[in-house]
């Protein structure tokens, strides 16, 4: 047998969410990575490191790249590629899985975006629960900031090595010696408030964009990508404030022990009091780098997503839903 035969004889015995896991799996870690710099900063921003926010993105640029080197703009990015590719391949699978279900489940339902908001947002929440402790640990190694030695040793005032990490294991293992399984789930109420409307809403507004798109210009990737980006930057801007608040309890216990504090806040608390003491505009701190890291993201994720489809030879929506059709029609008639 040829390679080639071989490989596609794979690829055809392969279950249709397998390889809806593969392509979301792939497209989170490279889309990640290529805007992990811009999400670096984006939560120095957002977890009150006021040094960063004074002196804006630029100056913010210049400062990682002299006290920590280039892969000071990468810090935390291990943790968040090794959160970010389980939870892409789990968003996209259950989206699709929960699309179908819906739709077999409850055939009289219509093929409109409400659909597609309800499966992604669920789609969203069953990722998140499933990953949530990674992207706590990747908060929290972000959050670290390491200059000079001798900066640091100006600046230190309380032993570091309290809540310096050295790693994903590391950031892991204290994390869940000091607050236990709970602690591992520290901001996920945010997260899951905040990921079931934008989720929801980035399918949305994608999919009903395509419904206005001519017909000859379906297959079109720049259409694609275009629709994706406006979906990803209306979805972010309506449910940006949870994301700060969730950052901000992310590292809490970080920023309380450099003050000599013990604070425990839930969401609502925290976000009032971002609000009282800091003013409504830090709900929004880091939105603007988040527009930046958000075009390219959606942009990549979308390109990369089709081409991995494509290569999986995954089917089209239309197609896997006459099988199932043809199938229960046949099961019916035995």
């Amino acid at each position: 047998m040829a390679e080639g035969e071989e490989k596609n004889g794979i690829l055809d015995s392969m279950p249709v969410f397998a390889k809806e896991l593969i392509a979301g799996g792939v497209t989170g870690g490279i889309a990640k990575t290529a805007v992990a710099p811009l999400e670096r900063i984006k939560i120095l921003f957002q977890t009150r490191r006021d040094e960063f926010k004074r002196i804006g993105l630029v100056g913010s640029i210049n400062k990682i790249g002299k006290t920590e080197g280039l892969m000071g703009f990468y810090r935390g990015n291990g943790a968040s590629v090794a959160r970010i590719v389980p939870y892409a391949a789990l968003h996209y699978m259950a989206y699709e899985e929960y699309r179908r279900w819906i739709i077999f489940g409850f055939p009289d339902t219509t093929r409109g975006p409400l659909l597609d908001l309800v499966a992604g947002s669920f789609a969203g929440g069953t990722a998140v629960l499933f990953t949530y402790p990674l992207d706590l640990v990747r908060t929290k190694l972000a959050y670290q900031v390491v200059g000079s030695a001798k900066a640091q040793a100006k600046a230190v005032t309380i032993p570091m090595e309290q809540f310096l990490y050295t790693g994903i294991t590391d950031c892991f293992s204290r994390t869940y010696r000091e607050s236990g399984f709970r602690g591992l789930y520290r901001g996920v109420a945010p997260s899951l408030y905040g990921i079931f409307p934008y989720a929801g809403l980035k399918f949305y507004f994608y999919e009903e964009m395509k419904r206005h798109v001519p017909a000859e210009h379906k297959k079109d990737i720049s259409l694609k990508l275009v629709c994706g980006s406006v979906a990803g930057l209306l979805g972010q801007t309506l449910t940006y404030p949870l994301d700060v608040v969730r950052r901000q309890m992310q590292v809490e216990r970080l920023y309380a022990a450099a003050k000599e504090e013990t604070v425990r806040r839930g969401t609502m608390q925290t976000l009032v009091k971002i609000a009282r003491e800091e003013g409504w505009k830090q709900l929004f701190s880091g939105l603007s780098i988040n527009y930046l890291k958000v075009v390219p993201s959606v942009a990549i994720g979308f390109t990369v997503y089709d081409v991995m489809k494509l290569h999986l030879r995954v089917p089209s929506r239309e197609e896997t839903e006459a099988e199932d059709r043809t199938t229960r029609k046949r099961n019916t008639l035995s």
